[in-house]
């Protein structure tokens, strides 16, 4: 990481100190209210710690109002920030998150009901989210240590605005703002009661009916503001079998992507008395009982009550799932703030957020036998299906252990013990006081505060559906041993389709308890004013201190522990850390009123961070702001920055994500030499699409560092200012690239397997193993690690034009754009990963171009908002569908995504003349009814969740009341 001189390094941290301690203070909370007359007035802007009203354009924020919010017709924090341009891939309740989707590398979990921020495409653990200037506790689960903030756990009734620094701003904030900052400014007060009410529901899809409530008190006096808030929402689910494409496993490619654990039952296996081996399953329920697969596991036709296992045979998995995810918030949030004279006050704020959500997934497979790649020894080292159990057709032991093993892939799905089911409760609780304070030092104003915070997220998750593997094996053995069990009694795994009684599942389904838990502890103090006058104005700067404590912990069910949870295993992770940091920054005005413009600014940053895990940090940031003329501003900055590894990166246990990748061996390219290399047999087929990796934490983790240059301009010509056809115009350009070292991540799988065939890589073919007889993979392991490079740009351009108030109304237009021009991620060996612009990989995309249209009509009372939200075409892999028409380029394993574009629309009307004030609003959102682009290589429901809207027209209602 570049550093500046350790002289500068030195001498900042010798200046910040010595002003902490001399008053301790800065600008963490809102802007002042124009009526406060108080000397506390001034105006603090994200991006910067120095309160002046002049540098609210040194940075690149976007400010979403409160008007703003109201018009997106969305009813979260997350819809809202994941709509802007320069938003990139988060989670979001369109994710039905759980079931096979297993554990990320990260340790964070699978985020179930959960809804972060990606800016620049870069991920949700490289955007740092405020509240009021002051970090907020990550994300609770219950299924791992996340490193991400839940938007979710802040209630929209709350805000006042949101404030978006597209920048890098490690020196400012400490670590995790690299891609940029999310800054919630909440309300400080309200005149009297709000109270309002909404609703919504889909058109065409049954289910997502949404409604709420939120009820507000507030005022002010001389010297008090508060505010209390109460909120409610409701959002109902949506099953994936609402939606054609997300009934299939891969949308128009049939069954010839689903599993193999059916609820007939799939058997691979080898006869110990002839040495044949069979892939066969039940006769029952196929209309084809002759079908012969080809392959040298199923030589012949059989004439009993089995044949041999094909594609026909395979369960769709798909309809099971859902398409958007049951969600019920309850908060309480309140604040005051009280001056105890002109030049001394202090606040207090108090939050608790309750979150309930589900998450479903298909009926839990069994996978049994050496090739399971489940990981459980259970299934795959200790197997034994006694020749005994009464069940067991074949009249000899089925077993996996050791040189006599003989089973090699069971497969059953047992429909029934119905779904999988992830249902969870998560609660929040924040507190925060802070005093802040003002003071002239030679009649310049100087401006301190001290602020102090806790904050929690508890989540339980309950898992019905699941099953216990112990049991399995111990139902499955000796008959006699089974009966000296209590609750045992032999299971039936080859019967087929309801043969598998109550009493059976009795023993052998579990209901699964899962609990996570984050914690932030946080205390800062900030000092801001002007030391003393230059040619150009006076020397203004910010110095504080900021101490952090972060503690996390995952506790899985005692039967994860213990290692007989049939679904992903995992293990407990606990861990903590603190850091101490110190910062200064200032800003130096080098002209005004000089022959080369208005002004011309210099801000320099530096922090200094100190960890617990791996030491101390210092990043730096310079910026320049020059005000060409009145109507031209251009401006420029560089920032370091980084991000160091959260607790479950650190500290997660070996678990298993069952990632869904397409063996390059298969089938037809078995034959081929690499293939023949690592022992695949001719005519091997892979058994699922879903391999697992087993993937885990890294204590030996160090930071990830980054570089960041802006460079941009706001014009605001004046011909078009104060106009007949123009009341104000604004042309904004900005550049900005990112470079992250040290990546903290997971290699790609796919792109492991790619390697390791195509180019015969030794690092990437020692990641996996095979079985050597079925040529199955049998190990795949992926552990984080510092790997490789992150590079990307781009361009943002954005106008804003309102013309002057006729008898007709006013008009105004908001135009945003954003365009990725390179993105770059380079592996540990130097070789570029396949994701860039305009492709969708893993569930997410990046598109080369992403714009947003907002056209505003007011008059009088009436307001009508139309909203144009385009966004880019794409390319991506078949993903498997080759020979499929689904797939419009099979010859070259591509498949186009068109480019979609979505209409908005919201009429409002608003009174005065009944109470305090009357609200009534109602809207659609995505009004033509357009579906999203069928996806073949996402995961589930057969389109890109973090990128389009859900299927359909989305229609609401909305009411105030002010007493």
């Amino acid at each position: 990481m570049m550093r500046l001189p350790h002289a500068r390094l030195a001498l900042a941290i010798q200046a910040s100190l010595l002003l902490s301690f001399s008053g301790l203070a800065g600008a963490q909370d809102a802007p002042a209210t124009a009526d406060q007359a108080t000397t506390l007035d001034t105006v603090t802007v994200t991006g910067t710690r120095i309160k002046k009203a002049e540098l609210e354009s040194q940075v690149p924020v976007q400010v979403l109002t409160r008007e703003d919010i109201d018009r997106s017709g969305f009813t979260s924090v997350a819809d809202i920030v994941q709509n802007l341009t320069a938003s990139g891939a988060a989670l979001n309740t369109k994710f039905n998150s759980s079931g096979n989707f297993g554990f990320p590398p990260d340790g964070g979990g699978v985020g179930a009901g959960a809804a972060t921020v990606d800016l620049r495409h870069l991920g949700s653990k490289r955007v740092l989210v405020l509240v009021d200037g002051v970090r907020w506790v990550n994300e609770s689960s219950a299924s791992g240590v996340g490193s991400s903030v839940d938007l979710n756990t802040i209630p929209l009734s709350i805000i006042e605005r949101i404030e978006v620094l597209e920048d890098g701003a490690s020196s400012i904030y400490g670590s995790d703002a690299i891609a940029g900052v999310v800054n919630i400014i909440t309300r400080r007060s309200i005149d009297g009661v709000k109270l309002d009410f909404n609703y919504g529901d889909y058109d065409d899809l049954a289910g997502g009916e949404s409604y709420g409530a939120d009820l507000g008190w507030g005022g002010t006096t001389d010297r008090v503001q508060w505010f209390l808030g109460a909120s409610y929402y409701k959002q109902k689910q949506i099953a994936s079998s609402e939606y054609g494409p997300a009934s299939e496993p891969v949308p128009g490619t049939g069954l010839s992507n689903g599993s193999s654990a059916t609820p007939q039952g799939r058997f691979v296996f080898q006869d110990p008395n002839t040495g044949q081996v069979y892939s066969i399953t039940p006769d029952t329920g196929v209309a084809d009982p002759t079908y012969t697969s080809g392959q040298p596991d199923c030589p012949t036709t059989r004439t009993d009550d089995y044949h041999c296992f094909g594609t026909p045979d395979r369960f769709n998995f798909a309809p099971y799932n859902l398409l958007s995810t049951p969600s019920e918030r309850k908060s309480v949030f309140g604040q005051v703030r009280f001056d105890f004279t002109p030049t001394f006050s202090g606040h207090a704020k108090l939050l608790y957020n309750q979150r309930e959500s589900a998450n479903q997934a298909a009926p839990e497979p069994i996978f049994l036998g050496t090739d399971a790649g489940v990981y459980n020894d259970y299934a795959e080292k200790t197997l034994v299906i006694s020749a005994l159990n009464p069940y067991n057709p074949f009249g000899f032991d089925l077993t996996t252990i050791g040189p006599d093993a003989n089973l090699f892939l069971l497969g059953r799905r047992p429909v029934e013990g119905g779904p999988r089911r992830y249902q969870q409760e998560v609660k929040t609780w924040y507190a925060s006081a802070g005093l802040e304070g003002s003071f002239d030092v030679a009649t310049r104003p100087w401006n301190w505060d001290v602020n102090v915070a806790f904050s929690r997220s508890r989540a339980e998750q309950t898992n019905t559906g699941s099953y216990n593997i112990r049991r399995i094996n111990e139902a499955l053995g000796d008959p006699a041993a089974c009966a000296a069990i209590a609750g045992c009694v032999p299971l039936n795994l080859f019967g087929g389709e309801g043969t598998i009684t109550p009493e059976m599942l009795s023993f052998i389904q579990p209901v699964v308890r899962d609990q996570s838990e984050n914690k932030l502890s946080l205390f800062t103090a900030n000092l801001t004013g002007d030391l003393f006058e230059m040619w150009a104005g006076p020397l203004s700067f910010a110095a504080g201190y900021e101490y952090r404590k972060y503690e996390g912990s995952y506790t899985p069910d005692p039967i994860t522990i213990a290692g007989e949870y049939n679904g992903v295993p995992s293990g407990a992770t606990s861990g903590d850390y603190d850091v101490n940091e110190v910062y200064v920054e200032f800003n130096v005005p080098l002209m005004r009123d000089g022959w080369f413009g208005k002004s011309l600014d210099l801000s320099v940053a530096e922090r200094y961070s100190d960890y617990s895990t791996f030491g101390g940090e210092s990043t730096g940031k310079i910026g320049l702001r020059w005000q060409v003329a009145d109507e031209l501003l251009l401006r420029g900055s560089f920032a370091q920055g980084f991000r160091a590894p959260s607790i479950g990166e650190l500290y997660g246990t070996l678990a298993r994500f069952d990632a869904t990748l397409t063996d390059p061996c298969n089938n037809a390219a078995s034959t081929t030499p690499a293939c023949v290399t690592e022992g695949v047999p001719a005519g091997y087929e892979q058994s699922n699409p879903q391999i697992s990796v087993v993937t885990s934490g890294n204590a030996n983790l160090q930071p990830e560092t980054s570089r960041s240059l802006m460079l941009g301009s706001v014009w605001s010509p004046s011909f078009a200012s104060g106009t007949s056809w123009s009341d104000r115009l604004d042309i904004g350009v900005t550049f900005y690239r990112h470079t992250i070292d040290n990546a903290i991540q997971a290699r790609d799988a796919q792109t492991i397997l790619e390697r390791c065939i195509f180019t015969r890589d030794p690092e990437s073919c020692g990641f996996y193993d095979r079985n050597p007889v079925s040529g199955q993979i049998v190990r795949f392991d992926d552990i984080l690690d510092n790997l490789g490079t992150i590079k990307t740009d781009g361009w943002d351009f954005n106008v804003g034009w309102s013309l002057p108030e006729r008898d007709w109304g006013r008009l105004r237009f908001d135009w945003k754009n954003t365009w990725v021009g390179h993105y770059e991620l380079v592996n540990e060996s130097g070789q570029a990963e396949p994701r860039r612009p305009g492709l969708e990989l893993n569930n997410s995309a990046i598109p080369e171009w992403t714009s947003t249209l907002v056209t505003d009509w007011t008059r009088g009372p009436w307001t009508v908002a139309w909203t144009v939200r385009h966004i880019d075409a794409l390319t991506e892999s078949c993903a498997g569908a080759n020979g499929f028409d689904i797939c419009d380029d099979s010859a070259n394993d591509i498949n186009h995504l068109p480019a979609t574009t979505y209409n908005d629309l919201q009429v409002s009307w608003q009174s005065t003349a009944w109470m305090k004030g009357l609200r009534i609003s109602a809207g659609v959102n995505n009004i033509a009814g357009k579906d999203p682009p069928i996806c073949l290589s996402c995961t589930l429901n057969g389109y890109d969740a973090s990128t389009y809207d859900l299927p359909g027209r989305f229609w609401y209602a909305r009411l105030g009341l002010d007493f």
